[in-house]
């Protein structure tokens, strides 16, 4: 059944990872931030199948493209200490 409101937690829970608000802030965290020559569905942490989809997604400016778009953001954002 196909989720009708996409959102990180729901992208989370389709790349396999866990998907609560603090589980996400930390993944970005720990992750965070990526340089900007790497694109999101190239950054070395995804398994093949995770960064297949992620590109996928943005190629084919698919439904879950903007959710993607918006992790892209916030993995390359420089926070502030």
């Amino acid at each position: 059944m196909e989720l009708p409101n996409k959102d990180l937690g729901t992208l989370f829970e389709q790349l396999g990872l866990d998907s609560d608000p603090a589980s996400i802030d930390a993944f970005i965290a720990q992750h965070a931030p990526l340089p900007n020559e790497v694109k999101v569905s190239e950054a070395p942490f995804w398994n093949e199948s995770q960064a297949a989809f992620l590109k996928g997604e943005l190629l084919e400016d698919a439904e879950w493209a903007p959710i993607v778009d918006e992790l892209n953001v916030r993995l390359h954002e420089h926070n502030a200490p």
